[in-house]
């Protein structure tokens, strides 16, 4: 009786054979790891800058919550990420700080129907660099000669720098005040101007001055000096991800998330 044997693998072959098996699990572990990729929706939200800590936050709870989720921020001023939007920029969620640049979007049917509302409220605040000793402790003080730059957001694009210039003309002054002024891009410029001492004083929201232990509010803007800073909330119609935009922006105005909105100094809006 003939015994068939087994042939001997030498030791390339066994390497060989290994290193396929190797290579082959590989291709395997990253194809799926790219279907379950390609499988996550993405979403992008644009936010004015004012907005980042807070919403920072809520969309890791969000994502924490919906692990089939991610979302890029886009922070910048809200004038800036209206234009981008009005160029194509794929764009799901816009969260502007002032109704302005929502207006312009919606006259141009570009947002989603149905979805816009109120979201949050700000206040407008005078600071100053946190030593300092310019006697700044009302609005009308920024005339001082000792007082030489107080920063403001650019009023065109940027709505803390349009309310800056609405309380400023209230109380009279705002030509003498701009003859001053040191521009920011956005919001969180102006702030950063302040806190270095580059700048005598500026003006930003609220929520801005409680993000810096670097600056103080030396006094509040009252309600009737400017137009109530309203953040207005929609989801682009031009979204490739409605169905799962709509439900961020829900979850936004969750009791929780609002809570958490309000620990950064947010107001809620009117009913």
């Amino acid at each position: 009786m003939r015994v068939s044997r087994v042939p001997k693998m030498t030791g390339g072959r066994v390497g060989a054979r290994i290193a396929a098996l190797f290579v082959s699990l590989s291709l395997l572990v990253s194809f799926s790891t790219n279907a379950a990729q390609k499988s996550k929706t993405e979403l992008t939200v644009s936010a004015a800058i004012s907005l980042k800590d807070a919403l920072d936050e809520a969309k890791q709870l969000y994502v924490s919550q919906h692990g089939d989720v991610s979302i890029a921020a886009n922070y910048g001023a809200s004038g800036t990420l209206q234009l981008q939007i009005e160029q194509g920029a794929p764009v799901d969620v816009f969260i502007s700080a002032a109704p302005k640049q929502m207006d312009a979007l919606e006259s141009k049917g570009l947002l989603l129907e149905g979805t816009r509302k109120d979201l949050l409220k700000n206040e407008v605040v005078l600071i100053v660099p946190g030593d300092s000793k310019a006697g700044i402790a009302t609005f009308q003080d920024l005339l001082k000669p000792a007082v030489m730059k107080v920063a403001l957001g650019e009023p065109v694009a940027v709505p803390a720098g349009k309310y800056a210039q609405d309380v400023l003309t209230f109380y009279g002054i705002y030509d003498q005040v701009k003859a001053k002024a040191v521009l920011g891009k956005d919001v969180r410029q102006v702030l950063t101007y302040v806190e270095t001492g580059n700048v005598d004083a500026g003006i930003v929201y609220l929520t801005d001055a409680m993000s810096s232990s670097k600056v103080r509010v030396v006094v509040q803007a009252p309600p009737n000096s400017h137009a109530p800073v309203i953040y207005p909330v929609a989801v682009i119609k031009a979204s490739k991800n409605a169905a799962a935009a709509k439900d961020f922006e829900a979850f936004l105005s969750y009791p929780a998330i609002r809570a958490a909105f309000q620990k950064y100094g947010f107001g809620l809006p009117s009913p």
